[in-house]
C-alpha cells in the first residue's frame, strides 16, 4: 500500500489554492490592502455574510496572497513555459477524466440517477476512446461534464453551509466545503489504496508524488484568478460574497 497521506493532503491543498473569479489585471501591490467595506459605505449585499472568524480569515487570505505569488505561480509559469500547449491540453483531460469519480459517488449519494449515468458514460468513453482521459471525445458527444463534490452532497441532505473560513491554500470555503473536501480527499486516499496500481513498481511513492504535484500545478494553470488583481478596493468582501453566493447557485443545478 502507498503511504501517501500527506501527499494526497498537500494536493488537496494545492488543488484549491485559487478560487473561480475574473477581472482586469493590475500590478498587485507588495503589501496588500486590508481596508474593508464597512470602511467606505454600508452595501448589505456584499458585506451581510456570516464570517464569525474574519481577522482569521483575513489574515490566511494575505497569507494565501504570498504563497501564491511567490511559491506557487512561479512554478506554473515555469511549467507553462517549459510544457507545449498541446501536451498541458492532455494533462488537463487526464486530470479532469480522474475528477469524474468524485461526481460519479456524489451524483449517486445525492440519488441523481439521470447525473450518474451521465458522468459514467462520459468517464467510460474518455478512458476508452480518448486513450485514458488523455482525449476528450464525450463532450464532442454532447456528453456534458458536470460536476460534484460532498460538501454539495452535504447540502442536498440539509446541512447549512456554516461560516465563511479561508483556509490556508485551499482558500475561500464555507464550514461545509471545508468539510466536503476533507472527506473527497479521504475517499480518494481510500479509493489509492484499494487499486494500488503502482504496487510492484519501484519508486512507486515517488511517482504517486509526482502525479499529485503535477496535478497541482495543472489546476493552478487552469484557474485565472489572481489574488489583487481584481481591480476591486475591497476584494477579500467581494471574494466572500461571490463565493457564497456560487455555494447557493451550485445547490440549485
Amino acid at each position: 500500500m502507498f503511504r501517501i497521506i500527506p501527499v494526497i493532503i498537500m494536493s488537496s491543498l494545492l488543488l484549491l489554492a485559487g478560487c473561480a473569479a475574473t477581472g482586469k489585471a493590475i500590478l498587485a501591490p507588495e503589501v496588500p490592502a486590508m481596508h474593508t467595506i464597512q470602511e467606505f459605505g454600508d452595501d448589505e449585499r456584499i458585506i451581510d455574510i456570516a464570517d464569525p472568524w474574519e481577522n482569521f480569515n483575513r489574515s490566511m487570505y494575505k497569507f494565501n496572497y504570498y504563497f501564491d505569488r511567490y511559491l506557487f505561480l512561479p512554478v506554473v509559469n515555469a511549467y507553462e513555459f517549459i510544457t507545449p500547449s498541446v501536451v498541458q491540453d492532455r494533462i488537463t483531460n487526464f486530470f479532469s477524466n480522474i475528477g469524474e469519480l468524485k461526481t460519479l459517488y456524489n451524483s449517486l449519494l445525492q440519488l441523481n440517477g439521470e447525473k450518474f449515468f451521465l458522468t459514467f458514460n462520459r468517464f467510460l468513453t474518455n478512458s476508452t476512446v480518448g486513450i485514458g482521459g488523455l482525449f476528450d471525445p464525450a463532450s464532442s458527444l454532447g456528453m456534458e461534464k458536470k460536476s460534484e463534490d460532498f460538501g454539495r452532497t452535504l447540502g442536498y441532505w440539509g446541512v447549512g453551509s456554516g461560516p465563511y473560513l479561508v483556509l490556508p491554500v485551499l482558500g475561500p470555503n464555507t464550514l461545509r466545503s471545508a468539510g466536503g473536501s476533507a472527506v473527497d480527499t479521504s475517499i480518494r486516499y481510500a479509493l489509492l489504496n484499494a487499486a494500488d496500481p503502482l504496487e510492484n513498481i519501484d519508486n512507486g511513492n515517488s511517482i504517486v508524488t509526482g502525479i499529485s504535484i503535477l496535478e497541482s500545478i495543472d489546476l493552478r494553470h487552469r484557474e485565472k484568478f489572481r489574488y489583487y488583481e481584481s481591480g476591486y478596493p475591497f476584494e477579500y468582501d467581494l471574494l466572500r460574497f461571490l463565493y457564497q453566493k456560487k455555494e447557493e447557485i451550485m445547490l440549485l443545478k
